[in-house]
């Protein structure tokens, strides 16, 4: 067997080292989630449940995280002279109606975000913003 081919095992001082920083990592994660939550939350009434609580923190933490999302212009190159997408291709046969792909390309090549698109728009709105 070739000496690159052999398995190397970890020496047990950094086995050791590796388990630590995991601890320490799932201990961190669940610190955070804790404190988000308790800190997204208001007050819970005397009726109000921990699952409650909990899908309000939620709500908020994900709320706080993709509202940039929706407003953020999905084109880099909008409104540049680099901009593939300002290209338009149409055609007309016999006396039908054009058609051309700047209903499909026109809203990204002018800057549009996630929520301007004419068939994503509609259910971006659903997104908790």
């Amino acid at each position: 067997m070739a000496r690159h081919a052999v398995k190397k095992l970890p020496r047990s001082g950094s086995r050791a080292l590796l388990r630590a920083g995991l601890t320490v990592t799932a201990a961190g994660a669940a610190l955070g989630v804790g404190g988000t939550a308790s800190a997204g939350a208001v007050e819970p009434g005397p009726a109000a449940s921990p699952v409650q609580a909990l899908t309000a923190a939620v709500h908020h933490s994900a709320a706080g995280g993709l509202a940039p999302v929706k407003d953020l212009q999905l084109d880099p190159l909008a409104n540049t002279s680099a901009d593939p997408l300002d290209n338009t291709l149409g055609t007309q046969v016999a006396d039908f109606k054009p058609v051309d792909t700047g209903f499909v390309t026109g809203p990204l090549a002018s800057g549009a975000s996630l929520g301007d698109l004419p068939v994503v728009g509609g259910a971006a709105g659903l997104l908790p913003s």
